[in-house]
């Protein structure tokens, strides 16, 4: 199993160290205290969603995120660098699985968060790896849309998602599509052919988190 989870953590820990505590992200209403406090809450605090089960607990989650933003930086980042050794979500049997995703989406929330970006080149390995996520999330929200399409990463893979004819054609480097089925729609480079008012409701739909 490849490692870019842990790579793609150690990446953002650096760029959360270079651009500081106050930096704009993609997150919106959050700073780069607030992306980081968050990573370590989901590391070390799972009591920190209870309230996605238990209504009346809806603010515990925020309350500990924002205690956490609170502490020094420095300190803060440190602990996503260094995760606990058992979590629900960074333990050595789900580690990848759980937080390729996480944390290439939320390296990109923080690279893509002002006005200047460009996407990375990434090496071909995690090219593949990502097209992997990239094919379950596109299926995923395009069936939730009932919308038959043509998913393409040009030099990497094709896949049809629904059932009769398509009629969108979504084509961009699988990274793109990660962002994109993410919820992270305007700061992606997608290509999409479709009526108007389709790819309008695929730019401006609320996708995942």
């Amino acid at each position: 199993m490849s490692a870019y989870a842990r790579l793609e953590r150690a990446r953002l820990a650096d760029l959360l160290l270079e651009t500081g505590p106050d930096a704009p992200t993609m997150c919106a209403g959050w700073a780069t205290r607030d992306l980081a406090a968050h990573l370590v809450v989901r590391d070390r605090r799972p009591d920190s969603g209870l309230g996605l089960l238990v209504p009346p607990l809806a603010g515990h989650g925020e309350h500990v995120r924002k205690q956490k933003a609170a502490e020094p930086y420095e300190r803060v980042v440190a602990q996503i660098r260094r995760p606990p050794w058992w979590s629900p979500v960074s333990n050595p049997l789900v580690h990848e699985l759980a937080n390729h995703a996480e944390f290439f989406v939320h390296h990109e929330d923080v690279r893509r968060g002002g006005d200047t970006w460009e996407p990375r080149d990434l090496d071909a390995d995690e090219t593949r790896a990502l097209w992997r996520l990239a094919r379950f999330s596109s299926r995923l929200a395009l069936r939730r849309l009932h919308v038959p399409a043509v998913v393409r990463a040009p030099g990497v893979g094709e896949v049809k998602v629904g059932d009769g004819p398509a009629v969108a054609t979504l084509t961009g480097h699988p990274g793109e599509f990660v962002l994109f089925f993410f919820g992270r729609q305007r700061a992606t480079r997608l290509e999409i052919e479709a009526s108007p008012e389709l790819e309008q409701q695929l730019r401006t739909r609320r996708f995942g988190t």
